[in-house]
């Protein structure tokens, strides 16, 4: 047992220097750590330059986007360089083949994490500078509810590329394994297919934007809410009488709505109303427009408009449109003006009459 354990340690440091095992290990741990110095000081003299030049170089730009770059990457590149030291000081060192194997690739696939960190890092901050500059652009190609979506998948998408680095580097077959990872994409997309679609659905919602977080909504049925959030699955709307609607995105994207908030939050109220035969109809029209006015929410431009639409069975119909800073506001708004014009109509004499219908007895009938 004894012979063995000496065998196994003289194979792991292999002593070949004629002074000596001692000397031998003496110069090569002298050497490993004169390399991790050197990378050591490397990486502090580029972390001086990065700070020091690279500020400088970054002011003669017009946005902050350099030097908030500059301050993300440069921790990582100090680690990256040391890193690179202590994989290359373990190489250098005469150690038994399978144990340099075993350090190496662990050292391997920490550089290789750090360098898939720092791409991250970096289009993180492109994409939070992108989204701060298109805050008051409605038509940005990436809206701020979109950036926890795109860093997860961008996160996804460098999580499997650097496992893909990795198996390279071990001589692992990465076409048997795209191959069983195609296959399980398959078989999943097949059993999940509704929920794919919704998901589908829930990136074209945000890309296509036809409606924000925020926007008040109403859909073919008629429901009317404001979007509460938008999902991978589904869209939640707020309704007007405070419950919550959810909705499969799939439905959404393939239904007629419409946004009352596009292309600004103004809404248009109208009242329709019948005034009885024989009124003046041009001074029913100024009292109103007059109504309306009086009301404070009511906007003066676009100034209220008031239309003699049609003869009717028993009144002549008359609308009345104005507009109001919110929608709102519009119900509100509505029932301040239907109030004010029944008030101005009695003072003025004008009647809004009953439905009247004229039945002629026969008398010769039996």
């Amino acid at each position: 047992m004894t012979t063995r354990i000496l065998s196994f340690v003289q194979a792991l440091f292999r002593p070949q220097d004629a002074d000596g095992p001692i000397l031998f290990w003496a110069k090569e741990i002298l050497g490993a750590l004169l390399i991790l110095a050197f990378f050591w000081m490397l990486a502090q003299l580029i972390v001086l330059v990065l700070n020091k030049w690279g500020k400088r170089l970054a002011a003669f730009t017009s946005t902050d986007l350099n030097d908030r770059i500059l301050q993300r990457v440069t921790p990582y590149v100090s680690r990256l360089l040391v890193m690179l030291g202590v994989y290359l000081a373990i190489r250098s060192l005469p150690l038994h083949e399978r144990l340099v194997v075993i350090l190496s690739g662990l050292l391997f696939i920490a550089l290789v994490v750090i360098v898939f960190s720092l791409v991250f890092h970096v289009f993180d901050e492109l994409l939070q500078w992108y989204i701060a500059g298109q805050q008051h652009n409605n038509d940005a190609l990436i809206s701020r509810h979109m950036i926890p979506i795109a860093e997860k998948l961008t996160l996804l998408f460098l999580m499997g590329t650097a496992l893909l680095v990795i198996l390279k580097h071990f001589n692992y077959d990465i076409f048997s394994v795209v191959t069983a990872l195609g296959v399980g994409t398959l078989a999943i997309g097949l059993a999940a297919k509704d929920t794919l679609a919704n998901m589908i659905s829930g990136f074209t919602l945000m890309l296509d934007r036809p409606f924000r977080i925020g926007d008040r909504i109403q859909l073919a049925g008629g429901q009317v809410g404001d979007v509460a959030g938008i999902g991978l699955r589904s869209t939640r709307i707020r309704t007007l009488d405070n419950q919550l609607m959810i909705i499969p995105n799939s439905d959404l994207c393939n239904t007629l709505l419409i946004n009352q908030d596009f292309p600004d939050v103004r809404a248009k109220g109208r009242i329709n109303i019948g005034v009885a035969y024989g009124s003046d109809v041009d001074r029913v029209k100024e009292l109103l427009v007059a109504a309306a006015l009086e009301v404070e929410d009511v906007l003066r431009d676009p100034a209220p408009e008031a239309y003699f639409v049609s003869f009717g069975d028993s009144a002549l119909n008359m609308s009345l449109f104005f507009w109001v800073e919110e929608n709102s506001r519009q119900f509100s708004t509505t029932d301040k003006v239907n109030s004010l014009i029944i008030r101005r109509f009695n003072e003025n004499g004008i009647d809004i009459p009953f439905p009247i219908r004229t039945v002629i007895m026969d008398k010769g009938t039996n």
